[in-house]
């Protein structure tokens, strides 16, 4: 009881001082403080007193009592020199608030500048990166976190860029140091994909985490636009799968895929407008004139002599017109046709000229080179060139291995003959172009394998591989696996070209492709109608 007549005559006290807070100095709040937390205290011992105390006194009196405590701390809180130390009294719990999404940040606003190259970047940031931010911010969840490091990265290679129209061109080890932020950013989003292979937007993940390479093309020379769009290519294996688990589910996926797929193409763009052969550094040809050639410039051609244009006002016509007038006299000049110049009379001047035939330099020169059979007379090659494995010029090497590769890695066989490559793992893509009499076997491909003029090839993929495309090349022989059956096979101006299908008991079942077709006009007119003509060999 003692405790609640002291909490009483400190609360009086209180609602006395409170009054005229606004009137005392800093000290005196102070003190209306300390005395105010003692208050509380007070409060709390009151409540906890034995159940016997309690009931001597009514309840209503502490809680009358512990209501005016809580009015004077409530008015205390007011001030603003005592809102961080004024204790507040127990409250029910107010009810959470409802939870507003935040917004997406607003496009960043650039100064125009007199450089052509960073406006046209400025405006890749501003416009397409914008619109799969905002995607991406809808969305949410991991995509979203994962389009802030994209951003991050993007951001970077501006800043890299408007530093290259400061300075001129680093040397090797100056140039990785300044590519280092970038590289970071690269790797952080592959990284974040790595670290969530649970999430539900896994797929989402992939498709940003393959393709963001891209951003490398400014260490890519001399052609850093098709690196672009390679690797736009090699995102395109995993958007597809987004479209496809997304396209009925919501229309904002697929939004999605179409705006990632635009940013990377309008980066392509202007890398071939603005740095058709590598990133340009100031000073090394941002537009400038070439250098005059050695001696100084050509003298200018002679001028026309003045005579030529003597005559120009005398009518040449009239001399046609007198002709003309001559009437039957103008066939007095025309020479007689004796019997000896007649070809019925004489036989032996109907004899015509000789046929054509070609100057012996020509026949005797080289014939044209057949698809596939290129020369050979180069030294072979076998080499990794950045994201790119280089195979040239093989002959009669039939152990050539690809091992150790990255999925965004492409593999290219020109002009190789009587070989064989094995290609190990998961990689990007094969193309093999102008080779002869070549096989090539390998797991699994992200995109496609092409054959490009060539020869009496062969393939045999023995997990999956999603396109086969087939370009004027003679004999290609394709064995698919069970993994691979929903294969798409593109073909043009090609002949020979079979599709062995595994059975069951390990055989092929072999099934031509058509070469030749038979096209009809519609019976209506409106159109052709194209089928293929089923080979009867």
């Amino acid at each position: 009881m003692e405790e609640k007549k002291k909490m009483k005559h400190l609360i009086d006290m209180f609602e006395s001082r409170v009054n005229t807070t606004e009137e005392q100095d800093e000290a005196e709040i102070e003190a209306i403080a300390t005395v105010t937390q003692e208050a509380y205290n007070l409060a709390i011992a009151a409540s906890e007193v034995e159940p016997a105390a309690v009931t001597q006194s009514p309840a209503s009196e502490l809680e009358a009592l512990i209501e005016r405590l809580e009015r004077v701390t409530s008015r205390l809180e007011r001030l603003p020199v005592l809102r961080a130390r004024t204790p507040t009294p127990p409250r029910s719990p107010a009810p959470s608030p409802v939870s507003v999404p935040t917004p997406p940040p607003l496009p960043p606003q650039f100064e125009p500048t007199d450089n052509m190259s960073v406006n046209g970047y400025q405006d890749i940031v501003q416009g397409p990166l914008q619109t799969y931010l905002q995607l991406s911010q809808q969305i949410g969840g991991d995509v979203a976190t994962h389009a802030n490091l994209v951003n991050a990265a993007f951001q970077a290679q501006l800043r890299y860029i408007q530093l290259a129209t400061t300075r001129s061109k680093p040397s090797q080890a100056d140039e990785m140091q300044l590519l280092a932020p970038t590289s970071e950013q690269i790797s952080a989003i592959q990284q974040f994909r790595e670290k969530n292979r649970a999430s539900t937007y896994f797929n989402h993940l992939s498709a940003i985490s393959e393709s963001i390479p891209a951003l490398g093309w400014v260490a890519v020379a001399p052609t850093p636009a098709p690196y672009v769009k390679e690797m736009n290519d090699a995102g395109q294996f995993y958007t597809n799968r987004v479209l496809k688990d997304w396209k009925e589910k919501d229309k904002n996926h697929v939004e999605w895929c179409r705006a990632w797929v635009q940013l990377l193409s309008d980066l392509q763009a202007y890398v071939k407008q603005y740095h058709t052969t590598g990133l340009v550094w100031s000073g090394t040809g941002a537009g400038a004139p070439p250098p005059p050639p050695p001696g100084g410039l050509p003298p200018p051609p002679p001028l026309m002599p003045e005579g030529d244009f003597d005559n120009l006002s005398i009518d040449d016509r009239s001399a046609l017109f007198a002709q003309i007038n001559q009437g039957e006299g103008i066939t007095s000049s025309l020479r007689k046709v004796t019997p000896d110049m007649q070809t019925h009379k004489n036989p032996q001047l109907r004899t015509g000229p000789a046929p054509f035939k070609a100057a012996p330099a020509a026949r005797g020169g080289k014939q044209l080179p057949t698809p596939g059979a290129g020369a050979l007379d180069k030294p072979p090659v076998f080499t990794r060139d950045g994201k790119k494995w280089l195979i040239e010029y093989q002959k009669g090497n039939s152990n050539l291995v690809v091992e150790n590769a990255d999925m965004n890695n492409v593999v290219y066989m020109f002009r190789c003959r009587d070989s064989a490559l094995t290609v190990r793992g998961k990689i990007n893509g094969v193309v093999l172009d102008s080779c002869t009499k070549c096989a090539v076997v390998f797991d699994n491909l992200v995109s496609s394998i092409e054959f490009v003029n060539c020869q009496s090839v062969q393939m045999q993929v023995l997990g999956k591989v999603p396109t086969v495309s087939i370009d004027k090349t003679d004999g290609c022989q394709i064995y698919l696996s069970p993994e691979s059956l929903e294969v798409e096979i593109v073909s043009s101006k090609s002949s020979e070209m079979n599709v062995l299908v595994p059975k069951g008991n390990g055989d092929y079942a072999e099934h031509p492709v058509p070469e030749q077709f038979k096209t009809v006009l519609s019976k209506s007119g409106s159109g052709l109608t194209t089928t293929p003509v089923e080979s009867t060999g």
